[in-house]
């Protein structure tokens, strides 16, 4: 057995991702993180919401929660309040986090709870056909948007670090030995953590947008993705249609469950007095 192959449910495979999806790239790179981490596999649990995304849970052997649309981080909470020990990873989609589950998301990363969100961001809703998604780019196409997206779409790490996440990130599924140590760092971040994982999407968004096979997607993955370091080395015009990759943003702030438990302490000491 490989070190990472203890992670995955073998009875569950072969996986029913696209050919050529980042995700099954993804997840092994955040089984890496695990394994890097050391966690202890019985006491790390993995919640996802619906989506293309949100199957990976199914193909990993933790203890794993797959909810409703855009509600993993709810169910989270609830997991992270019920048993603050246990180590909790969510996995969503660009639409399952920032559509439906927008307001979960942004009230995760103000309260600064201690989970670790990974947002696999294929900027289109792949599940079910190939909606356009709150990370579909202005001018792109998406069967429900077959003229063009109107719509000016999110900056995940952004959105993050404004609502108070303390540990924002972003790589991509070409690049997954940084996506893999992103994630390590991220997990052990003692608050909120945001990675985004730029994912290829060859059987809808890709096809939509003539953007070639999943390979020609990977390639553009590496020829657009730039290093924190190299970003502040080069010119804003050089800067056009490029994304930034690396640790984004990290600070310190008290974590939730930390707060809430010492009220309840405090309270329980002046009850007994």
């Amino acid at each position: 057995m490989s070190a990472y192959e203890k992670y995955l449910r073998n009875n569950r495979l072969p996986h029913i991702l696209c050919s050529g999806c980042g995700h099954g790239i993804i997840m092994g790179a955040i089984t890496r993180a695990i394994e890097k981490a050391d966690l202890d596999q019985d006491r790390t649990v993995v919640v996802s919401g619906i989506g293309c995304s949100s199957r990976l849970p199914g193909y990993m052997d933790f203890d794993t929660l797959h909810t409703t649309h855009g509600r993993a981080l709810g169910f989270a909470t609830g997991v992270k309040f019920a048993k603050p020990e246990l180590n909790v990873i969510v996995i969503m989609g660009d639409g399952d986090a920032l559509a439906i589950g927008g307001n979960h998301f942004i009230h995760a990363c103000r309260r600064n709870i201690n989970i670790t969100t990974i947002i696999l961001n294929n900027n289109v809703y792949g599940m079910t056909s190939g909606q356009f998604s709150p990370m579909t780019p202005q001018g792109h196409f998406a069967t429900t948007a077959p003229y063009g997206n109107v719509d000016r779409n999110f900056d995940i790490c952004e959105l993050s670090r404004a609502a108070g996440a303390t540990y924002v990130a972003r790589g991509s599924a070409y690049h997954a030995v940084m996506l893999t140590d992103l994630i390590t760092k991220a997990i052990f971040n003692p608050g909120f953590s945001v990675v985004e994982a730029i994912s290829q999407c060859p059987t809808y968004y890709g096809r939509k947008n003539k953007q070639g096979t999943a390979v020609d997607m990977l390639n553009a993955q590496k020829e657009n993705c730039v290093t924190v370091a190299a970003s502040a080395k080069i010119t804003s015009d050089q800067m056009q249609g490029k994304i930034i990759i690396g640790e984004l943003h990290k600070s310190e702030a008290p974590e939730y469950t930390a707060v809430y438990r010492n009220i309840v302490d405090s309270l329980q000491a002046k009850e007994m007095k």
